[in-house]
C-alpha cells in the first residue's frame, strides 16, 4: 500500500493564536494531530510538546523496527510514547504556574502495509471514507459522547448541546492517561481524515463526504474543508490531515505481468 498525506492547520475567526499542532512523516506513516487546552498560551505548549515529543520517539523506534515490527509491538511503542509524552506534559505543567492545568488532545497514526494502527485522547477525531461510506473510526471522551452511550440525549439533541466540547480524558492533565489503541485494516482507495473538533463542529458529516467524493488533490480537499470550518462560524481553531491510501504500483504491475495483462 501507497500513502499519500497532507496537512492543513489554521487559527478559524475568532481565536489569536492557534493551538492545535500537526506533523507526519512519510517514511513511517506517523501521523499525529493534538488540539491544546490552557490558559494563556499553554494550550498551545502542551499541543506542540505532543506531537513533538512522539514524533521523535515513536518515529525514530519506527525507523529502527522498520517492517519486522508486529502489529503487538507498534500498539506497544505508541502506548509507551503517549505515557512517555503525557509525563512530559504534565511535569512542565507542574513546574511553571503559567502552565497550569494545560493539556491536549491527541489522534496518533502508523500507517504500514495494509494496517493502521490508530490511537486517540479526547474529542479529536478520525474518520475513514471507504467507497461513498463516512465513518468516524474514533469515539469522543466527553461527556456528551457519555450521555450519548447512556440514552440519556439523542444524536439530534447532541447537535445542539451545550456540553460539546467538555472532554474526559486528556493528555498531560493526569499523572497517567490511558490512550484508546484500535487496528485497522487498510483498503485501497481508503481516505483517511483526522481532525481537531474546531472542524468537526462547523461542518456536517454529509459536507465532509461531499468534499472528500470529489475528484481533486488532496491539498486542495484539506483547503475546501478549512474554508468550509470558517465559513460555518471558524469559532475554533481548525486542523486537519488527510491520508489517501492506494494500491502499491510496483505490485500492481507484477500482477498484472503474472496474470498476463
Amino acid at each position: 500500500m501507497m500513502y499519500e498525506i497532507c496537512t492543513l492547520t489554521d487559527p478559524g475567526l475568532v481565536r489569536k493564536n492557534n493551538e492545535d499542532a500537526v506533523a507526519f512523516a512519510a517514511d513511517s506513516g506517523l501521523c499525529l494531530l493534538a488540539d491544546g487546552m490552557g490558559g494563556y498560551n499553554a494550550g498551545e505548549v502542551a499541543s506542540s510538546m505532543a506531537v513533538a515529543f512522539i514524533d521523535t520517539e515513536l518515529g525514530r523506534w519506527l525507523a529502527e523496527a522498520g517492517r519486522q515490527a508486529t502489529t503487538k509491538d507498534v500498539r506497544r511503542a505508541m502506548e509507551i510514547c503517549v505515557e512517555n509524552a503525557n509525563h512530559s506534559i504534565f511535569n512542565a505543567a507542574h513546574s511553571n504556574r503559567q502552565y497550569a492545568g494545560m493539556g491536549t488532545t491527541l489522534v496518533v497514526g502508523v500507517f504500514q502495509e495494509n494496517r493502521l494502527m490508530l490511537g486517540h485522547i479526547g474529542d479529536s477525531r478520525c474518520y475513514r471514507l471507504r467507497g461513498k461510506e463516512l465513518q468516524q473510526i474514533t469515539k469522543d471522551h466527553s461527556l456528551l459522547q457519555e450521555q450519548l452511550d447512556g440514552g440519556l440525549i439523542t444524536p439530534e439533541q447532541a447537535l445542539i448541546s451545550l456540553n460539546k466540547n467538555l472532554i474526559t480524558r486528556a493528555l498531560g492533565v493526569e499523572d497517567t492517561v490511558l490512550v484508546e489503541v484500535n487496528e485497522h485494516r487498510v483498503s485501497p482507495g481508503d481516505v483517511y481524515m483526522m481532525c481537531s473538533d474546531g472542524l468537526s463542529d462547523m461542518i456536517t458529516s454529509e459536507d465532509i463526504s461531499a468534499i472528500l467524493l470529489a475528484a481533486s488533490t488532496l491539498e486542495f480537499k484539506a483547503r475546501q474543508l478549512v474554508d468550509a470550518a470558517n465559513e460555518g462560524g471558524g469559532r475554533d481553531n481548525i486542523s486537519v490531515l488527510l491520508v489517501h491510501a492506494t494500491e502499491d504500483a510496483t505490485k500492481r504491475g507484477l500482477l498484472s505481468r503474472m496474470l498476463g495483462k
